[in-house]
């Protein structure tokens, strides 16, 4: 009897650090982690990358990236994004930001980089709430979704609508590329993966600003189970939070 071939199609990207994770269980930060890792490899960037963390739960993740990093004050991340870039022409400039970091304090430095058109990309992980403080309202909580600050739930009358940001950002001249996805089933984290790929190749063609929302589940404070928080994210994000793509020149043929 023939011995059985072996063939290994499953590892550890590179370009993670090999140690346990901190995160909650059922958190996506951790999915958003590999597929960042895994691109940066199969596109040649690892030693070339410089990573801008801000402040919140996605702040951490240069604790599992093996690449440079600079933390950044709360939001503006894209504003440090825009210097390293300036300063380093030749790196790949990766900013990596959550809902309550990108959409509220940092809204002005996110709108004006995409307007600009500057040469990085960002990954924008949205969970509908402050993750790290506590789990306050953020510009993303859903109508009638509870956290510490609206008890009673979100009122749009009074808190307004939660802000649709891949939306706003295709709209400014100087974006690329932007897409929004999901982590809440393997389909979806594929599709997450080619929209990635297709905002950090908008840096490396020097095509212009490349966005990325993922829709994320913070079970912890949503004070659901992993399994119910990835079907809020189907049942409730989703329809409100429309997947796809909002621009792309590389299909269109053009350039920023």
């Amino acid at each position: 009897m023939s011995e059985m071939n072996e063939k290994l199609v499953f590892d550890r990207p590179s370009a993670m650090i090999d140690r346990p994770t901190h995160y909650c269980p059922g958190c996506h930060h951790g999915v958003a982690h590999r597929l960042v890792a895994e691109l940066l490899e199969e596109l040649g960037v690892v030693e070339k990358t410089i990573m801008i963390g801000s402040i919140g739960c996605s702040v951490f993740i240069y604790n599992y990236l093996n690449v440079d990093a600079v933390e950044a004050p709360h939001g503006r991340a894209p504003a440090v994004a825009t210097g390293v870039k300036a300063a380093r022409n030749d790196k790949f400039v990766l900013a990596y930001q959550g809902d309550g970091d990108l959409a509220s304090i940092g809204m002005a430095e996110i709108l004006h980089a995409a307007n600009r058109g500057e040469r990085i990309a960002v990954v924008f992980v949205n969970n509908t709430v402050y993750g790290m403080t506590g789990g306050q309202m953020a510009p993303t909580t859903l109508v009638g979704q509870k956290t510490t600050t609206c008890p009673d739930g979100r009122c749009a009358d009074r808190e307004g609508s939660p802000i649709r940001m891949t939306e706003i950002i295709a709209e400014l001249g100087g974006t690329a590329f932007a897409g929004r996805a999901s982590l809440d089933s393997v389909k979806n984290i594929r599709t997450a993966k080619k929209y990635m790929r297709k905002a950090f190749q908008c840096q490396l063609e020097d095509r212009g600003f490349g966005f990325v929302e993922l829709l994320s589940a913070c079970p912890t404070n949503w004070k659901m189970t992993p399994l119910q928080a990835n079907e809020r994210i189907t049942n409730e994000m989703i329809p409100y939070f429309p997947l796809g793509v909002f621009k792309d020149v590389t299909e269109e043929g053009g350039a920023c």
